[in-house]
């Protein structure tokens, strides 16, 4: 078991509540299991004011791939969030998890304006799986892997 150490125990901590909050948030998406529309929904909503790159993006891939993705993503989530939780494999989890989240804010088109800069699910998601990603090694505390 890794030393505790301030830097890595604040890691750590980080990692419990970013893993909570993926968790959450998969368990939100559950429903897109068996009923994609909902995916569908809302990406619909976010083509209505999209442009450039995320208007592309939405339709070639977001939008034919919704079946799959309304499987894929709550699942990801969950995983990835019970696995920062206990702290396995962290920095690859919020590597991934990071990629989905990124890919949400491209989709909806938010990460190209300046209100995203405030977003509670913007700067302080994406730096914590970033720190995660890059330092998240070792954490005390956490299952090997």
């Amino acid at each position: 078991m890794p030393q505790a150490n301030s830097g890595g125990v604040g890691l750590r901590i980080l990692a419990l509540v970013i893993g909570v909050f993926l968790c959450l948030m998969g368990v939100n998406k559950v429903s897109w299991i068996t009923d994609s529309n909902l995916l569908v929904a809302q990406l619909l909503q976010w083509r209505e004011s999209a442009y450039g790159s995320s208007l592309w993006y939405l339709e070639t891939i977001a939008l034919p791939g919704a079946s799959f993705f309304s499987r894929v993503v709550p699942v990801a989530e969950l995983c990835a969030g019970f696995a920062l939780f206990v702290g396995y494999r962290v920095r690859l989890m919020a590597i991934l998890a990071l990629v989905m989240i990124l890919n949400f804010h491209f989709a909806s088109g938010v990460i190209f304006s300046m209100s995203y800069l405030t977003n509670g699910y913007g700067p302080p998601v994406v730096g914590s799986l970033l720190a995660l990603g890059l330092s998240g090694r070792r954490l005390p505390w956490s299952v090997t892997s």
